[in-house]
């Protein structure tokens, strides 16, 4: 699903899209963009930042609740605060524009593979009492459950593989965004601090501690 005010920019992106065989629904009307989410029930989202009504951030919170839909945030800024923003927002990704029309396809196809082809033998992991759910993105504690975002599901699932040993923020980042050119190294901050916080509030302490200078780990 496309969300871009501008017509012209929808235009040529949808069109690309399209000659890479993906289905694209284009909005023209953003007064209702979470009910067009849930009517059409896309697989990946590209979303403009500067929108009327209510711009990308308030949109991606509107999804967020309901859906952990990888989101792409396309937008004219260029600070690092939009950047880190967008990420806390629950975005997965960034394109500032002007941007190629190679690059954002990359990133989608990239973003889709990841999110609809992986596969695990086990559909749980478990530490201290809590199950990280593969097929629904979600972790479980003590009869609670609560959704993850794609960049929070991908970093417990590394830290639960990997208990007992440090795993290094480079590790992750590759994890997270392989060899894409990544804007922010404190993004990856901002993902692990929002994952601490999910399971704080599941009733768990101490869950992911930080060995400064190295890394995370599980202990």
């Amino acid at each position: 699903m496309l969300v871009e005010d501008d017509a012209d920019i929808r235009g040529i992106v949808a069109d690309t899209l399209r000659k890479w065989q993906y289905d694209v629904v284009e909005l023209a009307e953003f007064s209702q963009v979470k009910q067009q989410f849930e009517h059409h029930r896309p697989h990946l989202v590209v979303l403009d930042i500067n929108l009327p009504v209510f711009d990308g951030f308030y949109w991606c919170r509107q999804i967020r609740a309901v859906s952990n839909v990888p989101i792409i945030f396309l937008s004219s800024r260029n600070q690092n605060m939009d950047i880190v923003m967008a990420i806390n927002m629950g975005g997965d990704d960034f394109v500032q524009k002007p941007f190629d029309l190679e690059i954002l396809v990359a990133k989608v196809s990239a973003l889709l593979r990841r999110n609809y082809t992986y596969q695990e033998d086990s559909l749980q992991l478990r530490h201290r009492g809590l199950q990280l759910n593969l097929a629904s993105s979600s972790v479980d504690f003590e009869g609670r459950t609560i959704e993850l975002t794609r960049n929070e599901f991908i970093i417990m699932g590394v830290m639960l593989r990997k208990i007992g040993a440090i795993v290094s923020r480079d590790e992750l980042m590759q994890a997270l965004w392989h060899d894409e050119q990544f804007i922010d190294d404190n993004t990856l901050t901002v993902n692990v601090n929002r994952l601490r916080r999910k399971i704080t509030d599941l009733g768990l302490e101490s869950f992911i501690a930080t060995r400064k200078g190295m890394g995370y780990i599980v202990e």
